[in-house]
């Protein structure tokens, strides 16, 4: 038996005041889902990071450890001002051949290019100092931050090493750097050719307040490490040409292991590489000491 209760002025059983019930919810729900939703939190701002392109800072790297332990929290500290999305790649050479700092950035490269949209080419003893120089996306030729005005020691027009940014599209269409710089010197000015011969035109800040003295820290001790500028065999004169053979495509290396480490609560990946020689094409990846004279 329904039970009678009296709604609105009207007496109505409870199986048609469960259907008044429902249909004035509805109704209402309708009215309600029809007015503009406003917050309560104003001034509540989305970020707009993954909008932006990806930097990942490949670092080729030695037996430094002090100047990283410096690198990472400046670095750190001189980007978030910028807003760049970035983490720090530590290319580790772990190998008996002689450092090889090209052929550690095309194994940088292929190992982020996947995830990342660009990459600094940098240097771990070069700190920038000046707020203008900006590490965003290149996207009208690379960006040479480190430029002749600004380096600390280097100020030849063509001089594009310590920190070059390049996107992944520009790096993959010059086929990387060269593989055949074994020791110090010479594979930045090859790059060079490389983007001069592919039409992408070399840009630098302008406008920089800053001089050689104040843009830049240098933290490389030349009487502690000492650059290895030996040359055997005919190092030099291959060095000297424009390599069309070798590049990011044709790099031989092996990933012993990959650490993903903090350094001041810092996240840093460090990539342990060993890079393969052909001793038949470069024989000067192992270059002897010279001996030293007997004392008579």
């Amino acid at each position: 038996m329904y039970r009678s209760v009296t709604l609105m002025g009207y007496r109505v059983t409870g199986s048609k005041c469960l259907t008044i019930c429902l249909g004035f919810t509805f109704v209402m729900g309708c009215f309600l889902a029809s007015l503009p939703i406003t917050s309560e939190k104003p001034n509540l701002q989305i970020s707009t990071t993954d909008s932006k392109k990806k930097l990942a800072i490949i670092v080729p790297f030695r037996d430094r450890f002090e100047e990283l332990l410096e690198f990472v929290p400046h670095m750190h500290q001189f980007l978030i001002k910028q807003n760049i999305p970035y983490h720090i790649f530590i290319m580790q050479q772990k190998d008996s051949n002689r450092f090889n700092r090209a052929s550690l950035i095309n194994v940088g490269f292929l190992y982020t290019k996947q995830n990342y949209d660009y990459i600094a080419m940098h240097d771990v003893d070069l700190l920038p100092l000046n707020n203008d120089l900006k590490y965003d996306y290149p996207k009208n030729g690379v960006f040479h931050i480190s430029s002749p005005q600004t380096h600390p020691k280097y100020h030849y027009s063509t001089f594009i090493g310590g920190i070059l940014l390049i996107t992944r599209e520009d790096f993959e269409s010059v086929n990387g750097m060269s593989n055949n710089y074994w020791g110090w010197g010479l594979e930045d000015d090859e790059f060079y050719v490389r983007l001069k011969d592919a039409g992408i035109k070399v840009k630098r800040p302008e406008n920089i307040s800053t001089g050689t003295e104040n843009t830049f820290k240098h933290v490389h001790d030349k009487t502690y490490r000492k650059r290895d500028m030996r040359k055997c065999f005919n190092q030099r004169e291959v060095t000297r040409r424009r390599d069309r053979v070798t590049g990011v495509h044709d790099v031989a290396y092996r990933i012993h292991s990959t650490h993903n480490v903090t350094i001041d609560s810092l996240p840093v990946t460090v990539v342990n590489v060993e890079l393969m020689c052909n001793k038949n094409a470069t024989p000067w990846c192992q270059c002897p000491e010279p001996a030293k004279a007997k004392k008579s």
